[in-house]
This record gives C-alpha cells, sequence and structure tokens, in this order.
C-alpha cells in the first residue's frame, strides 16, 4: 500500500470520524476508555463482560452497589444501547459510561451496557444481529443460570428504529443536516435498500405494532434536527395496533445529545428524572 494513501482522506464526516483511502478509519471522539471500579460518589459499580468471545460483543454492567447491600428487593433492569451513528462510541468511554453510572444511582436499577460491532469494519445489520444476541445473553441470567452473577435506532430494534433517509412531515431542510445524516446511514449501512429498507423507517414495518413493550418514553430536544423523528414515531405507536402507552418529552431549548454534552444542566437533570421514574413504573 502506498504510504501517500495513509494521510489522503477519501471520505471526511467530521467532527465524528474520516476514512482515508488506505482503508483505515480515524474516529475523532468516544475513543477513550474508562476503567471498571466502584464509583464513590453514586455508590455505583461496573464490571466488563463477554457476550461473545466468536465476535467480540461486550457489554458493561452498572449496580448500585450500596442500595444492593441495603436491600434485597429485585431491581428494574435496563438495557441501553448508546448512539453514534452506528459507527461511533462504546459503553467504555467517558461520554456514555458517566452518564450510565448517574442514571442507574438516581433510578436504582441495574444496567447493561452494549458494546455492538461498529461500522464500516462490521457494516450494519451486524450492529443490530449484536444487540439481539445481547437481548438472549440477558435473557439466560433471569433464573440465575448464566455465566454472569451481575445478572436511539436499536432501541427500537429491540423496541426504537431510526432512519436517515425519508424526509417526514416538519422535520428539518437543512441541507447539510440532512446530507450528513443520509452519507453516515449509508456508510454504515452499505447495502441498504434505500427509504422502504424496514431498519431506518418505521413506518414501512408491518410488525410496528408487535412491539415487544407496553410502554415506550420517547425523548426529543426542540432545537435537535432529528426531533420530529421522535414525534413520527410516537405518532406511529399510538395509530398502530400496538396498545400500549407512549410519552413524548420535549426539552426546550435544547439541541442533539444535549444530556449527554451537559449533564448537569436543569433539563438534563430534570430528563434523568423522568427516566428514572419511568423505569420504576408498575415495580
Amino acid at each position: 500500500m502506498d504510504s501517500a494513501l495513509s494521510n489522503e482522506v477519501a471520505q471526511d464526516l467530521s467532527p465524528y470520524l474520516k476514512i482515508y483511502k488506505d482503508g483505515r478509519v480515524e474516529r475523532l471522539s468516544g475513543t477513550d476508555v474508562v476503567p471498571t471500579s466502584l464509583d464513590p460518589q453514586t455508590g455505583v459499580e461496573c464490571k466488563d463482560a463477554v457476550i461473545s468471545a466468536e465476535t467480540g460483543l461486550s457489554a458493561r454492567l452498572y449496580i448500585p452497589k450500596t442500595k444492593i447491600t441495603t436491600n434485597s428487593t429485585k431491581l428494574p433492569l435496563l438495557i441501553y444501547y448508546h448512539g453514534g451513528g452506528f459507527c461511533m462510541g462504546s459503553p467504555f468511554c467517558a461520554y456514555y459510561h458517566n452518564y450510565l453510572t448517574t442514571l442507574v444511582a438516581e433510578a436504582n436499577v441495574v444496567a447493561v451496557s452494549v458494546d455492538y460491532r461498529k461500522a464500516p469494519e462490521n457494516p450494519l445489520p451486524l450492529g443490530y444481529d449484536d444487540s439481539w444476541a445481547a437481548l438472549g445473553w440477558v435473557q439466560s441470567h433471569i433464573e440465575g443460570q448464566g455465566p454472569e452473577d451481575a445478572g436511539a435506532n436499536i432501541a427500537h430494534h429491540m423496541a426504537v428504529r431510526l432512519g436517515h433517509e425519508e424526509p417526514i412531515e416538519g422535520e428539518t431542510d437543512v441541507v447539510e443536516n440532512r446530507a450528513r445524516a443520509e452519507a453516515i446511514w449509508r456508510f454504515a449501512y452499505p447495502t441498504t435498500s434505500g427509504a422502504d429498507d424496514l431498519l431506518i423507517n418505521p413506518g414501512k414495518d408491518a410488525k410496528l405494532s408487535k412491539i415487544g413493550a407496553k410502554r415506550v418514553l420517547v425523548c426529543v430536544a426542540e432545537q435537535d434536527a432529528l426531533r420530529q423523528r421522535g414525534w413520527y414515531y410516537s405518532d406511529l405507536l399510538r395509530k398502530s395496533e400496538w396498545g400500549g402507552s407512549v410519552e413524548v418529552v420535549e426539552s426546550k431549548e435544547e439541541d442533539h445529545v444535549f444530556h449527554l454534552n451537559n449533564p448537569v444542566g436543569d433539563n438534563a437533570v430534570a430528563l434523568l428524572k423522568k427516566i428514572a421514574s419511568f423505569l420504576n413504573q408498575d415495580i
């Protein structure tokens, strides 16, 4: 391989990642690793677990250790699929790790944060396959028979599917934003069939009414370019034969992933408490 190609950019998806002509992928964020530990401020302990040595699928488990030692009541379980356009981030980077630690403490739940394989090295639908395998792994622990003693698109496929192809009513028409979103989607899933692909457009999914949940909480931000996607999804659920309840929470004057970028802000704290309350309903 010509060494000159190693520095020549083939596709620039900044500020997220760059792809070089020699095939190398440079991720520009979410590459740090926070070690496992017992967090003294929240009392939450985390540990890493291998789900499949064959595929490299793993997860980070979060346990509200101090509350478990004083209360033997079973806790709700949160299975968390991090964002990043299917291409970036992990449960081990500070961006998601710190938020999960805070959420687990606030909601008093056990969390499993899934490290699914990422594109382009592992293009979709492998990320969905990993996410489904992780659900099966969690299921194996329900009766204490599994190998571990700890007992935002991807979420729709294991109960929230996101799409970046077809415009929907009221959605932003900012060309730059739409072009970037479409580029990332096609980058993550090169063999997509387009706007009718069931992996990106829940409106085309005949099985929408079969979603395996009784309650859905959709969180959107007023200034987020993807805001209408959340409202669109909630409308689809309400109009379907699903029969469950769906609630939308819109954070005013906030943008995309504001709760991660500024987790101590007033709106972020309010959203955290709302999610914690949602997780603890009916228990």
